[in-house]
């Protein structure tokens, strides 16, 4: 379905700008481009769902008063990172932490598609023909787009296996508790208070929106998936751990996720034009999973390019530097040289909480780089880099081979949570 006419292979559509993929990147995309003046603009998404309604969670942190506050559910000034030793309460000045949920963003991207004027295609990209000087794309209904550049933020798996390969993965229960039992003004970041599995590292997560309803999450960084029961008891524990009364609480909404924690390589610029956004294009941090910062970055990037005339391509994500690190970190926490629990402790007890959360996000200077460095472990680290620096060299020796696809999260049906139940 076109929304302007029908198409067919004899009739393509020539564009300026054609995006594939409707999710977070695109998103952001179509809202920068609209808040850069940028206009006179043919532009083409190709997606076949047109995104809408409440379909994800994100978190981030950044300055307050940027353009996405009118968008946020809630921010916090103050977030709390806990052990099994001890509680912290971290003041994130000048810095915050925020929520973002995808409605706001959707429908902002929808109002700046419409003033950008882009005609939207209801299909799937089937294919992308790039020839140096056009990219070629067509449809999954028969339809053909012709496009100087293409950006695309479709998931897909990295180029080759990772040395390191772990995966993000998580469920979050939208609570609404009869009486007051969040605390509003302060977020939990990290609680390692958590039953930890025999390799990977997992964690509770708190997002208060009021006293009374809040998103509650656990997450496992770790090789493989839970099964659908397994979440749930997770996040049942990790309720009652919090001294939540579940005869109080009723679930409103469920979120599951998987992202990817590898050290494999996401190339950016498969064509010379094509540039891909997102996860596709190495937004997610391997060490993390953490993607929105980079993702707002990049749209920004491009649409103050194409505001200026030039080519819409992003810079890389990450400093090379930092995605070295994170292999480094990956290869530490997978093979035991580090605890999860205690390597996230020693960042935030020896460093700023604004250092600490800079280098998350990949915008760090190479002195502060030498700080948190210092402190690791040193041992573990210095065995890690050896292991990554051998590996590397087999990898150049031995043939390439194709990479898993991330795989899809786990969803299964409502867990009943004192008198409610979840509705999707």
């Amino acid at each position: 379905m076109w929304q302007r006419g029908a198409v067919t292979a004899s009739a393509p559509i020539e564009v300026d700008l054609a995006l594939l993929g409707g999710g977070g990147a695109a998103s952001l995309l179509l809202a920068a481009l609209d808040r850069h003046g940028v206009r006179d603009l043919r532009i083409a998404v190709v997606d076949p769902v047109r995104r809408r309604g409440q379909d994800r969670t994100w978190a981030f942190w950044g300055h307050p008063d940027s353009d996405l506050d009118p968008l946020l559910s809630a921010s916090w000034q103050q977030v709390e990172v806990t052990t099994p030793a001890r509680r912290r309460v971290l003041d994130l000045a000048p810095l915050r932490y925020a929520m973002l949920r995808s409605g706001p963003l959707y429908d902002r991207a929808a109002e700046a598609e419409r003033r950008l004027g882009a005609i939207r295609i209801v299909a799937p990209a089937a294919s992308v023909v790039d020839d140096a000087t056009r990219v070629v794309v067509r449809t999954g209904d028969g339809g053909i787009v012709r496009a100087d550049w293409v950006l695309d933020s479709r998931p897909r798996p990295p180029a080759r296996p990772g040395r390191t390969t772990w995966l993000q993965h998580f469920r979050g229960w939208w609570l609404e508790s009869d009486r007051p039992a969040f605390d509003p003004a302060r977020a939990v970041l990290m609680d390692f208070r958590t039953p930890q599995p025999a390799r990977g590292v997992s964690f509770g997560y708190v997002l208060p929106v009021s006293d009374r309803h809040a998103l509650v999450e656990y997450t496992e960084f770790s090789p493989a998936l839970l099964t659908d029961a397994g979440y749930d008891t997770a996040l049942a524990g990790y309720r009652d751990l919090l001294g939540l009364d579940p005869a109080g609480l009723r679930v409103r909404e469920v979120e599951n996720g998987v992202i990817p924690m590898t050290d494999a390589p996401f190339p950016a610029r498969p064509s010379p034009r094509v540039a891909r956004l997102g996860t596709a294009g190495g937004a997610t941090r391997p060490s993390t999973g953490f993607t929105f910062s980079a993702m707002y970055r990049q749209a920004d990037q491009v649409a103050r390019a194409l505001a200026a005339g030039r080519p819409p391509v992003p810079e890389p994500a990450y400093p090379r530097r930092h995605r070295w690190m994170d292999a480094v970190a990956l290869r530490a926490l997978d093979r035991g040289g580090v605890g999860g629990p205690d390597f996230f402790d020693r960042l935030f007890d020896r460093n700023p909480a604004e250092r600490v959360l800079r280098f998350l996000d990949g915008v760090t200077t190479p002195v502060e780089e030498v700080a948190i460095m210092n402190s690791t472990r040193l041992l573990p680290m210095i065995a890690a880099t050896a292991g990554d620096a051998a590996h590397r060299v087999r990898d150049r020796l031995r043939p390439a081979r194709p990479a898993p696809a991330i795989p899809a999260a786990v969803v299964g049906g409502p867990p009943i949570v004192g008198r409610g139940s979840a509705a999707r």
